[in-house]
């Protein structure tokens, strides 16, 4: 249950503000068209958590017990690094002629493969060894974190404190990866 609730928690907290909702305003705005645009999400949230599960579920029995706590933590703080970065506006997906739904899923794809919540759900399912709670928590975060950015478009952006919210975020994933990776790296 705790692979579940991290990668969650930690999914959820890593989309909001990021270039993925930033991209999917775009499309849902432009295509106008919500239930395409959240069956792509769907899709493509499910299919990268996925992905990072079973990468995760390959790797875990190859280390360690402090290494796959250290590659956790790892994890943890480049899912904090990323919150600090100044978030761009992503290409959107403007010359693709396929649709709501696959330009949805194949554009968010492409830009969640190997982005902080995808390492994320890799590290927690080599960590915790339940790759399955892992891709099930972590698909459900960033889905709760782009759906309502379809239903309520920009007025949702507008109304949250992105900034506060992704610089907490930030330094609350920077402390917990610290302490990890020195607690894996047996300093404490």
């Amino acid at each position: 249950m705790d692979a579940l609730l991290l990668a969650l928690l930690g999914c959820l907290l890593g989309e909001i503000g990021d270039k993925s909702q930033l991209l999917i305003l775009a499309l849902a705005t432009r295509y106008d068209r919500n239930g395409a645009v959240i069956a792509g999400i769907i899709v493509a949230a499910t299919t990268n958590a996925l992905i990072s599960a079973f990468a995760g579920a390959w790797i875990g029995p190859m280390l360690g017990a402090d290494a796959r706590l250290l590659f956790l933590a790892l994890s943890v703080l480049f899912l904090g690094a990323g919150l600090l970065w100044r978030v761009k506006m992503p290409d959107t997906l403007t010359g693709w002629p396929t649709g709501a739904f696959l330009t949805t899923a194949l554009g968010l794809f492409i830009l969640g493969f190997g982005d902080g919540p995808q390492f994320l759900i890799l590290g927690i399912a080599t960590r915790t060894g339940n790759p399955a709670l892992a891709a099930i928590g972590g698909a459900i975060g960033v889905i709760a974190a782009l759906v309502p950015i379809v239903l309520l478009r920009d007025r949702l952006l507008a109304s949250i404190p992105v900034r506060l919210i992704r610089g907490a975020g930030a330094a609350i994933l920077l402390l917990t990866g610290g302490i990890m990776a020195i607690t894996a790296l047996g300093l404490l």
